[in-house]
């Protein structure tokens, strides 16, 4: 979501990359929330870091705990970022309607806009 967030709102400002340190494939219910917004991420898929290959990187930006944790290091990057937002996939575990299943990824996926928007002032902030 983060990275169809980005090249919607920010697309002619920065080219994002969105990776992992596991890959998990295409969630679906990210993609449902994320077309109700407008944004088709069908074609988006789970990425492990290392299918990035050698792209030099100008900013990471960590939008899990679990990542902001375990995110190797990489060379040459000029800043780190962390932003934690919940994983909707692990609280729609305890839904008990689809519809509240997806008012996690609802909630998240707003959150997630909410933050991109602030992006460009986050960035320049210490520069």
């Amino acid at each position: 979501m983060a990275e169809g967030w980005t090249r919607y709102l920010l697309g002619g400002m920065m080219e994002p990359y969105s990776a992992g340190i596991e890959a998990y494939g295409l969630n679906m219910n990210a993609v449902k929330v994320m077309a109700e917004a407008g944004i088709d991420i069908s074609d988006h898929r789970s990425k492990h870091i290392s299918d990035l290959g050698a792209i030099k990187f100008d900013y990471l930006i960590t939008v899990c705990g679990y990542a902001g944790e375990h995110c190797p290091v990489f060379p040459g990057i000029v800043k780190k970022i962390h932003h934690g937002f919940d994983d909707p996939s692990r609280l729609a575990l305890e839904a008990v309607t689809e519809e509240e299943e997806l008012g996690y990824y609802r909630r998240v996926r707003d959150e997630i806009r909410d933050f991109i928007i602030s992006l460009p002032a986050v960035l320049n902030k210490g520069e």
